[in-house]
């Protein structure tokens, strides 16, 4: 609801009525919320704030067992849709049915826009998730993002952790803003079938037995068929470490606040996934900046090892990469089952973009948050 916009008021058994997958209400003390599109979003899953609908959830916000932060408190307020009106005699709740019916005026004088006013409006792809304070935020939403952000300087880091529930649009062009976006599907449909073919080619090839690793010139191991699956874990574990190198040196990088350009390049890598974080259309790579890494990954294995065990090693880190981002984007939109592996990674996930975003850096696994002593504490949901 736009901060211009007077509050609609409700009875508390029309709150209560909205108790489904469907239309899913809560209330904050007479605060009440929407959340209905944000059911797949929740750390916890759907059933935890289904079981609460209709209700005030002021303790659970509030914890025990788990106290929400100030920028999941933030991002709450998007789904802001009026007021809760106490059917009573009470001086209170004549104030609100004052304030009820001057809302509904406002509404009606809304309502008399021109057919022509409505249309641009329902073009607009902003209007989805009007939930920004256009007047007041540091950039101009109505305006592609890329070449503003550069500009806030000292004040960039603090509001790109600040996370919105909206589209971004990063450039004017319509070319490029398209290749900026990439349905989940494509990662598998283009690295897959590179997976498949490499395995067969490097096991085949293996099976020949005349793969041997040179040792001296004297001397060599002969390499059998049976250790491909060894070589391929070797990669897929290779890949882990360089998942959360990447993750928490490139993309978590803290821009020097004086420099317009690496501010840029940090928010068209991550920075926009951190102030967007369900932006459906950036949660995986697209192919063709992915390719970047993936070919030089590539290259230094063969520089480092026989092409046969290069290649071999290369594959199964490839296939570690397309785990990673379907995880990543199941993280985001999945509804794990409660007490499962995916539920446990989904909660740390999200408490990496509203509470810790200095720590957490594992996707897949919290393997190398251990040793690296960036493991956000353990709590429950």
């Amino acid at each position: 609801m736009s901060p211009s916009t007077s509050p609609r008021f409700f009875t508390e058994r029309e709150v209560a009525l909205h108790c489904s997958k469907d239309s899913c209400w809560v209330r904050l003390g007479t605060r009440v919320y929407d959340v209905t599109s944000f059911l797949r979003m929740h750390p916890g899953g759907e059933a935890l704030i289904l079981r609460r609908s209709g209700k005030d959830v002021r303790g659970e916000i509030e914890g025990p067992p788990h106290r929400h932060s100030e920028n999941a408190r933030r991002w709450m307020e998007q789904y802001y849709i009026g007021e809760l009106d106490m059917d009573s005699g009470t001086e209170e709740a004549q104030n609100l049915r004052e304030r009820r019916k001057a809302s509904e005026q406002t509404e009606e004088n809304n309502s008399e826009k021109t057919a022509e006013q409505k249309e641009e409006d329902d073009n607009d792809a902003y209007n989805c998730c009007s939930t920004v304070d256009m007047d007041k935020d540091l950039v101009d939403w109505r305006k592609p993002l890329a070449w503003q952000v550069g500009h806030l300087g000292e004040k960039y880091d603090a509001w790109v952790h600040q996370p919105v529930d909206r589209p971004i649009r990063l450039f004017g062009n319509p070319l490029l803003e398209a290749g900026t976006k990439t349905s989940w599907y494509w990662v598998p449909v283009v690295w897959l079938p590179i997976v498949f073919y490499y395995s067969w080619y490097c096991y085949t090839t293996l099976a020949k037995g005349t793969t041997r690793l040179e040792l001296t010139s004297d001397f060599s191991i002969p390499i059998h068929k049976y250790l491909f699956p060894l070589l391929f874990l070797m990669g897929w574990f290779l890949w882990s470490f360089i998942e959360y190198c990447i993750h928490r040196f490139v993309f978590h990088m803290k821009p020097p606040a004086h420099n317009y350009y690496l501010i840029t390049i940090h928010f068209l890598l991550h920075g926009q996934h951190h102030k967007s974080p369900f932006d459906g259309a950036r949660l995986v790579f697209p192919p063709g900046l992915a390719s970047l890494v993936v070919g030089s990954f590539y290259l230094i294995l063969l520089s480092t090892l026989p092409q046969i065990l290069g290649t071999s090693v290369f594959v199964g880190g490839l296939c570690g990469y397309v785990v990673y981002d379907m995880i990543h984007y199941y993280l985001h939109y999945g509804s794990p089952k409660k007490g499962s592996y995916m539920y446990g990674l989904k909660a740390y996930h999200v408490k990496h973009h509203f509470e810790h975003q200095k720590a957490g850096f594992g996707i897949t696994s919290t393997f190398w948050d251990h040793p690296f002593n960036t493991l956000i504490p353990d709590e429950k949901f």
